[in-house]
């Protein structure tokens, strides 16, 4: 299959927040090759045009992060001829699916009642450290199937920003990418024409009210502190990026080389 490389970003119909993660810099000067990592929301709403755009990039592996009721509300991703799909669930297959509940019809009291007062950024944070700190086996299962053969891959959870943005972030933490660009790109997921859908139920102006929408905000960012949130944890646990590569994920060096040649330009 012929790999072709965007000159610019596409505009797809049904997928959200996808973009190639090449051109970020290393801290010896190299950069992540174009048309070799990519990143996005999920792919059951891919239309025919989406499909054909996402077959001609060559993909090898599709790895999606999504868990069970996160695919029950969702659907499967599109089928995408001759492309592997690994399903690794970095959240337990119906984690939180009562508090997306709530999420999607709760009323504006309840909302403030378990979003309010820096709940709901909270909630965030600790997430992002758990997975970091409890889901070294999925992270180990990425980087040593990208060292083998899995490229170019295609990343993705439901909105393309929490799960797959760490997982972004652990590969490039291994490709010694400069940590203000694993920043950056992370922060990228904040465009308007990437931002996840928020799904409400209910007609009425309170459903969406100003109010509502800010109580939810901290759960459909992508935001410096959460991301920030996650290297302080492999630093506590670890004492580092390089021991937690090795110790935490078992990256041997040869590997991590690996990944360099495969990845890097």
């Amino acid at each position: 299959m012929t790999q072709q490389v965007p000159s610019t970003e596409p505009e797809l119909a049904g997928v959200r927040n996808f973009r190639d993660v090449g051109g970020l810099p290393t801290v010896d000067g190299r950069r992540v090759r174009h048309g070799r990592l990519f990143r996005s929301g999920h792919l059951a709403h891919a239309t025919e045009e989406d499909a054909a755009f996402l077959s001609s990039l060559g993909l090898h592996t599709i790895f999606d992060f999504r868990n069970a009721a996160d695919q029950k509300l969702e659907g499967p991703d599109v089928e995408l001829p001759g492309v592997r799909n690994v399903n690794l669930p970095l959240t337990d297959p119906a984690d939180g699916s009562e508090f997306w509940k709530m999420v999607r019809d709760g009323d504006v009291d309840q909302l403030r009642g378990h979003l309010g007062d820096g709940k709901a950024a909270n909630r965030m944070i600790n997430s992002y450290r758990t997975i970091v700190r409890d889901r070294t086996a999925e992270h180990a299962h990425v980087l040593h199937a990208l060292a083998e053969d899995s490229v170019p891959a295609l990343m993705h959870c439901a909105a393309g920003k929490d799960r797959a943005g760490l997982s972004i972030a652990v590969t490039l933490l291994a490709l010694d990418v400069e940590r203000d660009a694993i920043v950056a790109d992370y922060l990228e997921s904040n465009a308007t024409h990437r931002r996840y859908k928020v799904q409400r139920n209910g007609s009425s102006e309170e459903a969406r009210s100003p109010e509502v929408m800010e109580l939810l905000s901290p759960l459909f960012d992508a935001r410096a502190e959460y991301l920030t949130a996650a290297f302080e944890t492999i630093e506590e646990t670890w004492g580092g990026v390089d021991a937690y590569l090795k110790q935490g994920l078992g990256v041997t060096p040869e590997q991590r080389e690996r990944l360099r040649e495969r990845l890097l330009d």
